[in-house]
């Protein structure tokens, strides 16, 4: 029995090695925050926040699921914001985007998607750069009493295109019409009608930005 319990142990390295290497090449982009609508107009940490997400889309990583440590080469989307609020010195930021949709509930406030079909639509009029925004239907998950999914950074609109722009990861996203893969700015977009995926609310990070917002729940 010792002897198997040995032989395990020592292939769990190449079985690592495996893992890494069946991971996704990093397909990122990134923009410069002079790229942003009003964003000098931004509270302090709103504009740092920002600039901590672009600066992370430019280490070229991958998506690589159940990773919040960027030394690992990549990160999962709820790991990315993790990291990012940690970063910023949101110590009580939970880990998972379903979490995190509670606790901005908690202690911000959740604006809910739940009759838009356009971005235009008056549920988005109390959205602004530095919220998180979360989607729920992304993937099969386990049962959550809050069904989020997947979890983002909105960072505002592009000066040349006037389309939102979110920070995050991804395995598939876009942006300006390539398909993206790991950390990178991506367009906001709404799902498909079709898709499972559904555009589930969004939220101010608790504790950060001056300013004070009401919205609708």
């Amino acid at each position: 029995m010792k002897i198997l319990i040995f032989a395990w142990l020592v292939q769990l390295p190449a079985l690592s090695c495996a893992q890494e290497e069946s991971r996704k090449p990093a397909a990122v982009s990134s923009i410069a925050e002079t790229s942003l609508v009003d964003f000098d107009k931004q509270p302090v940490e709103i504009r740092k926040l920002i600039l901590s997400a672009l600066a992370m889309t430019r280490m070229n990583l991958t998506y690589v699921f159940a990773s919040h440590d960027p030394s690992r080469g990549g990160m999962d989307c709820s790991g990315t914001i993790y990291h990012l609020l940690r970063q910023a010195g949101m110590k009580d930021a939970p880990r998972q985007s379903d979490e995190m949709a509670k606790w901005v509930m908690e202690k911000s406030k959740l604006n809910r998607i739940e009759k838009a079909d356009t971005l235009k639509h008056w549920e988005f009029d109390n959205l602004k750069p530095g919220d998180l925004v979360f989607w729920s239907g992304t993937y099969e998950s386990t049962k959550r009493v809050i069904p989020i999914t997947h979890v983002m950074l909105y960072l505002g609109k592009n000066k040349a295109t006037g389309k939102g722009v979110i920070f995050g990861a991804s395995d598939g996203r876009s942006y300006e019409g390539q398909r993206r893969t790991g950390v990178s700015v991506f367009d906001f977009v709404l799902p498909k009608a079709t898709s499972k995926a559904k555009l589930y609310g969004y939220g101010k990070v608790p504790g950060l930005g001056s300013s004070t917002r009401g919205g609708h729940s």
